[in-house]
């Protein structure tokens, strides 16, 4: 197989890799545009996805593993304290620094975010394949899971 733009030959992985990238993003923002985020930017929902999955974290440790400045995260911070989505309590083994983690409010609105897409997703799959391509992709899901795992 020979690549249109390059002329130099290509693995049929290529064309694979190409389209389950393309799969991909395009399942992701049709999965996006089903949630209700409001006015939320993609670094606060990341900082959100972070103290969903690592616990309270400290606004330091939050800006180095979302990669961006202390400064930058401190912004992000003050906007969804604002928005009543995280909050801050003492650091009980260090009291000058404060601990964030996410509001019960902000709990439930992902929870319910998560069932409106799972809905939206369940309904599709039963509207656009038949039992026999739902059997197809059952059988699919390991191999996608594979590419995913560490």
């Amino acid at each position: 197989m020979e690549d249109a733009v390059s002329g130099h030959a290509t693995r049929p992985s290529d064309g694979l890799a190409h389209d389950l990238r393309r799969f991909g993003g395009k399942l992701k923002r049709r999965l996006r545009a089903q949630a209700n985020i409001g006015d939320l930017t993609p670094s606060q929902v990341a900082v959100l996805l972070r103290l969903e999955q690592d616990g309270p974290l400290t606004t330091s440790a939050l800006a180095r593993g979302e990669g961006m400045r202390p400064q930058s995260m401190g912004a992000i911070i003050v906007a969804l304290e604002g928005a009543g989505l995280v909050a801050g309590q003492p650091d009980p083994s260090d009291g000058r620094q404060t601990l964030l983690s996410l509001t019960d409010q902000c709990r439930t609105w992902m929870a319910e975010g998560r069932a409106v897409r799972q809905d939206w997703l369940a309904r599709l799959i039963d509207a656009r394949l038949s039992p026999d391509e739902q059997a197809r992709l059952v059988a699919v899901i390991p191999l996608l899971q594979r590419l995913v795992e560490n």
